[in-house]
């Protein structure tokens, strides 16, 4: 499970994307509407799949969705210097919740019944 889970449980790069575009798009003024926010966290939610294990990939993915949405994509510069650090941040949050994930798909597979051989 935990393997499989680091590919595609990866909801910490999903949340850091999602709230340094909605941040990007706040400085430069821009409003966004609920759709257009949900939107964007539906997009996120599938490109983040694609950065598991790939230093720095994030800012590609971000890059990406500003264009999506009509931000600037100079606004990557906001987040560039604190984007190691947040990297960290980041990582932490896909560990936990891979772990959750690893838990709660044990817990499940005991209360499976087993088959009659």
């Amino acid at each position: 499970m935990l393997p499989l889970g680091y590919s595609f449980n990866l909801d910490g790069s999903m949340m850091y994307c999602s709230f340094a575009t909605i941040f990007i798009a706040q400085a430069y003024g821009i409003d966004l509407s609920i759709a257009q926010e949900v939107a964007m966290l539906l997009i996120l939610m599938v490109t983040s799949k694609g950065m598991a294990g790939v230093p720095r990939a994030s800012l590609v993915v971000i890059a990406a969705t500003l264009g999506q949405f009509n931000i600037p994509e100079a606004g990557l510069i906001l987040i560039l210097a604190v984007d190691h650090f947040l990297d960290m941040g980041r990582s932490a949050s896909n560990v936990v919740g891979n772990a959750v994930a690893t838990a709660v798909v044990a817990e499940w597979e005991k209360k499976q019944p087993v088959a009659a051989e």
